[in-house]
């Protein structure tokens, strides 16, 4: 399998960079942060508390998946609503859920089996999913233009309140027990600070 991961923080670049890279190569692309989405809409769905590991992680093992242009969750179109806020709170302590983690991971190296590799991008690909990876990406970028553009993505306008929860989302990504948020020894780190989606590929492109 020919595995390229791409990791990085919440505003980093990595679902733009991932898709326009894989649309390169004409590889098939893996949004991980979707599934975690899924699971975090399933569980709020259901009215189960987030912090119920037990609960959260049988929610994970049942959960009927489908992530592509559209996302789907127990044939549900969950698209929209897995970008809201509500569920962007939650995420991250479902996230941190080493049920979660374990099911979701499994099921991340079932498709690129399915798919014979692909683009896959999210927070622990590089050191925990893909270990072996082609090659391994890690974006970030300033505080700043992180915050901008997920204000942007979710048309919220309260920048001050952006920030915050990608503060709050970093902590806790990486410091959870649990496939922490941190770069690969061997991945090629980019700051995509104030640089176009294109010279951006490039640079990925380079390092094949």
């Amino acid at each position: 399998m020919r595995v390229i991961a791409i990791d990085g923080p919440a505003g980093s670049g990595k679902s733009t960079v991932a898709r326009a890279v894989a649309e390169r190569l004409g590889l098939a692309y893996l949004d991980t942060g979707a599934m975690y989405r899924s699971v975090a809409f399933a569980v709020l769905r259901r009215a189960i508390d987030p912090t119920d590991q037990a609960a959260v992680a049988k929610v994970a093992a049942d959960l009927d998946i489908e992530v592509g242009e559209r996302v789907t969750v127990d044939g549900v179109d969950a698209t929209a609503e897995i970008r809201g806020a509500e569920v962007t709170t939650t995420v991250s302590v479902v996230a941190a859920n080493p049920g979660v983690r374990k099911e979701m991971v499994r099921r991340q190296r079932d498709w690129a089996e399915a798919h014979g590799g692909g683009v896959i991008e999210g927070r622990d690909i590089g050191t925990v999913v893909f270990p072996e990876a082609a090659l391994k990406v890690y974006l970030t970028a300033s505080e700043g233009e992180r915050a901008r553009r997920r204000a942007g993505e979710i048309g919220q306008p309260a920048y001050d309140q952006v920030a915050a929860d990608i503060a709050r989302r970093d902590h806790v990504d990486s410091t959870r027990a649990a496939s922490p948020m941190m770069v690969a020894g061997d991945a090629v780190q980019i700051d995509t600070t104030g640089r176009t989606v294109d010279d951006i590929v490039e640079e990925v492109l380079t390092n094949l």
